[in-house]
């Protein structure tokens, strides 16, 4: 693994606290691969024999039952997935394939869970990470359950504006059938919920979103930190 690689993944907040000699003890049997898009990285129901880190590009987290899928999550660098299964020995609950070329480092989940019982610091980090993404699993469950499929797109909508920079005109993180298994609806209710926005501002073209009246959009969909931010 380069050197470069090596100090991006010791930042992560899950490694950074830890002691060198552990850290380094973790690294040893881990390898970095590049994979081309549109490859499986795990398959849900399998062991989860290593813990993944996304170095460059980008992977979607995603789940099949009956003849139909949805898409979980994405994960973008640098980050890691799926880390309660590692924890837990436990098979994964999702499958992960690459949306583009990307770079993953491979960490064997026996490693961690040594590394576990050994340090503190990376024992607490764990911890720190597995609440946030339980609270994350909450906020988004609430999305789904209290709002309307067009209140959901709104503030889909205006999370991703400001993650952009919070500017009228923006770009859709992905295409439009994706980001209706995100939303928890079928393509066609994707194009009726955009349809339906248009009396609050919004107009789109492709992936290019406008928002030519902000207050009535927000207005309308009521955004709440306790569902809509992420970050605590």
């Amino acid at each position: 693994m380069p050197d470069s690689e090596y100090r991006d993944i010791r930042k992560l907040d899950l490694f950074a606290q830890m002691a060198d000699d552990n850290f380094t003890s973790l690294m040893r049997g881990a390898y970095v691969q590049n994979f081309p898009a549109q490859i499986e990285l795990i398959t849900e129901g399998e062991p989860s024999d290593f813990l993944h880190i996304v170095i460059s590009g980008s992977v979607d987290l995603f789940s099949t039952w009956n003849g139909r899928e949805t898409s979980m999550a994405t994960v973008r660098p640098i980050s890691t997935f799926i880390l309660a299964a590692t924890i837990k020995d436990a098979p994964y609950l999702m499958s992960a394939r690459t949306l583009e070329k990307s770079r993953i480092a491979l960490i064997p989940s026996q490693d961690v869970r040594a590394i576990f019982d050994a340090d503190n610091n990376f024992a607490r980090a764990i911890v720190t990470e597995l609440a946030q993404c339980y609270r994350s699993v909450i906020k988004s469950q609430k999305d789904l359950k209290l709002r309307t499929s067009l209140e959901r797109l709104a503030n889909y909508l205006l999370r991703q504006q400001r993650h952009a920079g919070g500017g009228a005109a923006f770009e859709l993180d992905f295409e439009k059938r994706r980001l209706a298994s995100v939303l928890g609806m079928t393509p066609e209710n994707l194009s009726r919920a955009f349809k339906g926005l248009q009396p609050y501002g919004v107009s789109v073209t492709g992936t290019r979103v406008s928002i030519d009246n902000q207050a009535d959009l927000e207005r309308f969909a009521k955004p709440n930190p306790l569902i809509d931010d992420f970050s605590t």
